[in-house]
């Protein structure tokens, strides 16, 4: 009775110890990430943002460009783009923008947002987002392609469910700084708090601790079954 009485313990604290902050809860980088930065900075940031988001174009117009200035173009942080539309508009964009070549993605960013009241609350706001395009390089044809490319809107919107599901997104901007979830269009000084304090970057790290954990109470059960 003794012994079932200890696996129950120990089955208990593995699932506490290895809960929380298991990789799979965080969000990890995949090969179609519109990412800005340098592949090995130290600092990782996943922002989700909507393209129709008041907050999140004040972010990108007061606060990115210091943290860009001081953080990613020194080396010091990665950052990773994860749309979240809100509306229908947000939707269009982020489709718009990931047809864009990689290295214009983060630029058309900044247009759209600097310009977010002149498209999003167009009348027609698919011809006013158009013009943008253009002025970015993109023809009609290619707008008109992407624009009607369901698949692509399909796959942002199922992106979109699991970041609901599976790291609990639930509104704009939402940050993930190493892992740590941050939330609001904070102020610089605000937002950078959040890098000394931030959880390991990689899942590998957060898995090791894991098995580390895991480890420990594998020898601590051992210990207890050998003495009973």
């Amino acid at each position: 009775m003794r012994k079932i009485w200890l696996i129950a313990a120990a089955l208990a604290w593995a699932a506490l110890a290895s809960g929380p902050a298991r990789a799979a809860d965080l969000p990890q980088l995949r090969p179609d990430d519109r990412v800005l930065g340098k592949a090995d900075a130290p600092i990782v940031i996943f922002e989700f943002f909507s393209l129709d988001c008041p907050h999140c174009a004040a972010f990108d117009q007061e606060t990115f460009p210091q943290v860009k200035k001081d953080w990613i173009d020194t080396g010091k942080v990665k950052w990773v783009y994860r749309d979240f539309p809100i509306f229908q508009q947000g939707l269009l964009g982020a489709a718009v923008a990931r047809c864009m070549p990689p290295q214009r993605y983060p630029g058309f960013i900044d247009v759209l947002f600097a310009n977010q009241r002149d498209w999003v609350t167009a009348s027609d706001y698919k011809a006013a987002l158009a013009k943008f395009a253009k002025i970015a390089g993109m023809s009609q044809a290619d707008f008109d392609a992407c624009a009607g490319n369901k698949k692509l809107s399909d796959a942002i919107l199922a992106a979109e469910y699991d970041a609901q599901k599976n790291y609990g997104v639930d509104s704009t901007p939402t940050f993930f700084v190493n892992g740590k979830k941050v939330v609001g269009d904070l102020s610089y000084s605000d937002f950078v708090k959040s890098f000394s304090s931030s959880a390991p970057a990689s899942g590998t790290a957060l898995a090791a601790a894991d098995q580390g954990t895991i480890g420990r109470i594998r020898q601590w059960f051992g210990a207890l079954l050998s003495r009973s």
